[in-house]
């Protein structure tokens, strides 16, 4: 896959969302709720009141040994299970597939490893509305990361499927694939630079002894194989962890954004002050996750003043001598610490908010 490896995209101290909304209707979502807050870099909202959009299963679709029951009640299941019928005949369909698309990546855009609309509606929303957006500079999507995933699905034995290395491989190459496909559909849509992020929530259980055997190598190449494949069609690559994790594996590894709550868990990553300023030395991006969305009572008493005081206090700590406020904020997105779907709308609106007027008032006050 060789399309472009160049996408020309400055973080600026832009406001941006995480993915998920409080709402059931995607056009709606964007009008009302996103172009209102980060019209500079629209996304295409998660709708979990949809149940194809839960994380397991919005990208589960067409990955060989991954079983989804029941997906529309409460009995909903996902599992994985290598010794169903027909299984091997599926695997073999899945990689001829996905050396087609390797060799072609122009194929993605009919493939297996497209979304389709009712597990996504969001995509197609965004994609059909860009001839209405307001001057943006660029799109985002979100892709389930490969970790998440595998650690979600288990067997019939309770077994991860992170263990199985045949569904690993499945599951990351599909993954892959699949926001492969999200970047180039977004883009030939609307020609512009596309940010995918990998959600990947599980990576704050690092450390747990569910997960005590797994190698941080192997979740670091994991990670590489999805960026590789959204470098490959031009896109940006973040990855969003919204609690605590082993942060040297992310900030060692091949994304261009690294989405964190600043808002809760600051403290923990400042203590890698070093490999941060490598990280930046690069010329990669910070998503500062300085707006609280887990806490109602933190989200209601917090302000624009307030939060903006934070995020200088916080930055400040990575002030040193050539980078100071100004550059740092260059390299910095203003975000939610995570997504807003499952806040009741009220605190929801407020998080949007108050994410677009902070980020006014730090550009602003730099003058980036």
């Amino acid at each position: 896959m060789t399309i472009s490896s160049e996408t020309p995209f400055r973080a600026d101290g832009l406001p941006l969302l995480i993915g998920s909304l409080p709402i059931n209707d995607a056009q709606i979502a964007i009008k009302e709720w996103i172009l209102t807050a980060t019209p500079k870099i629209p996304i295409w909202p998660q709708l979990p009141a949809n149940p194809y959009e839960h994380m397991l299963h919005q990208f589960a679709e067409g990955l060989p040994g991954v079983v989804e029951e029941s997906i529309e009640t409460s009995d909903s299941r996902i599992f994985y299970d290598t010794e169903a019928p027909g299984f091997e005949e599926e695997q073999l369909a899945f990689y001829e597939e996905y050396l087609q698309v390797m060799e072609d990546p122009e194929l993605l855009l009919t493939s297996r490893f497209a979304v389709n609309r009712k597990r996504a509606q969001g995509i197609y929303t965004l994609a059909d509305m860009t001839a209405e957006l307001p001057d943006p500079i660029a799109l985002k999507g979100q892709i389930t990361g490969p970790f998440t995933m595998l650690t979600g699905v288990h067997d019939k034995e309770d077994r991860l499927g992170y263990y199985n290395g045949t569904i690993r491989d499945i599951v990351v190459k599909g993954l892959a694939m699949k926001g492969a496909w999200q970047a180039l559909y977004l883009q030939r849509q609307s020609n512009l630079p596309v940010l995918i992020f990998i959600d990947e929530p599980a990576l704050a259980g690092l450390g747990s002894s569910a997960f005590i055997s797994i190698a941080a190598d192997d979740i670091q190449a994991d990670i590489n194989e999805v960026a590789a494949a959204l470098h490959s069609v031009g896109a940006l690559a973040g990855v969003h962890v919204c609690a605590n994790t082993e942060w040297d594996i992310l900030l060692g590894s091949d994304i261009d954004i690294l989405s964190f709550d600043a808002y809760g868990y600051f403290d923990r990553l400042i203590l890698l002050n070093q490999q941060l300023h490598s990280y930046l030395d690069q010329g990669k991006i910070l998503a500062w996750g300085i707006v609280p969305t887990s806490d109602h009572e933190a989200i209601e008493k917090e302000s624009c003043a307030s939060l903006v005081a934070l995020w200088e206090k916080q930055a400040a700590e990575l002030v040193r001598p050539g980078r100071d406020l100004a550059a740092i904020l260059r390299q910095t997105l203003i975000t939610p610490s995570c997504g807003t779907g499952s806040l009741p709308p009220a605190l929801a609106r407020k998080v949007l908010d108050l994410t677009r007027d902070i980020s006014r008032e730090l550009k602003e006050k730099y003058q980036v």
